[in-house]
């Protein structure tokens, strides 16, 4: 095994918005070609597929996505889920909620100082609204996903954004829940989080967790000056790193988070004992 083989590697692309007249087709072509070039261990689509959820969109998509060879998980965003467009989800991609894992093989598993990895996709949209929403009657079915494999790197998948976004304007999708999901896959000792949704890529540490938003993969809906943008994650065993990739081809060092000191990142933020026990919501 060579040393460019070792690192876990993700490319996070969100935001592709098929059927919107600014869709650009040779970015998305080139998007492809650049992911397939890279050998991601995994693909995540980040939502927002779509311009309104029409069938013919979904089918736009589908057939970019089916040219990239890595496995994917896909998972819906806002646009996605208006006009009924979550019926259409499931023909194309399948279930709005999923889980992927990979076994690492032995000399890579030493290495990363990790089993394997699991990358667990949430629905975070709903029908014909653009705020988000999980809800604690979905925080069971996360917990259960990342149980079975402590072991693993934790990646976590949603199209809305969880922490507020700088240069976005003003704040009114980030999910209602957000503080109680946020503390919830804390302790679920979560590695990654990735969003999308605003168009805008941003890279925050919090409580121990890399949380990663995507630009506008292959569309001129951007804010400000920001180019459009997709994301590449590089997990070796000391650090998470994020390049960014532009449709002119280049690729940019943005964030370099590290692995060692996420226990001692996580020991700045306390919860009293009392304060869970009474909290039924977060310890059920």
């Amino acid at each position: 095994m060579t040393l460019s083989e070792v690192p876990f590697r993700i490319a996070q692309v969100s935001d592709i918005h098929c059927g919107e007249p600014s869709f650009q087709p040779e970015w998305m072509s080139a998007i492809v070609e650049r992911v397939n070039r890279m050998e991601p261990d995994v693909v995540v689509i980040g939502g927002d597929l779509t311009a309104a959820g029409y069938e013919w969109e979904f089918e736009e998509a589908a057939r970019w996505l089916a040219g990239i060879h890595a496995p994917k998980v896909v998972i819906p965003g806002n646009h996605d889920s208006r006009n009924v467009g979550y019926v259409h989800f499931r023909g194309f991609f399948g279930d709005r909620f999923s889980r992927y894992r990979e076994d690492f093989e032995a000399e890579r598993a030493e290495r990363l100082m990790a089993t394997g990895f699991t990358v667990v996709g949430v629905d975070s949209s709903q029908p014909d609204l653009d705020e988000g929403h999980i809800g604690r009657e979905r925080y069971p079915w996360i917990r259960e996903q990342f149980r079975g494999e402590p072991g693993d790197i934790k990646v976590f998948a949603i199209h809305h954004h969880m922490v507020s976004i700088p240069g976005t304007g003003r704040e009114r999708n980030i999910i209602t829940d957000a503080g109680d999901l946020m503390l919830e896959l804390g302790r679920l000792d979560v590695d990654l989080i990735l969003s999308g949704h605003k168009h805008v890529p941003f890279f925050w540490g919090v409580n121990g967790m890399l949380v990663c938003n995507s630009g506008t993969a292959a569309t001129r809906r951007v804010r400000g000056l920001t180019p459009p943008s997709w994301n590449e994650i590089r997990v070796d065993a000391s650090t998470m790193k994020v390049f960014l990739h532009y449709p002119d081809g280049r690729r940019e060092l943005s964030a370099i988070f590290s692995r060692k000191t996420r226990a001692m990142t996580r020991e700045v933020f306390y919860l009293t004992e009392d304060f869970m026990r009474s909290n039924r919501l977060l310890v059920e």
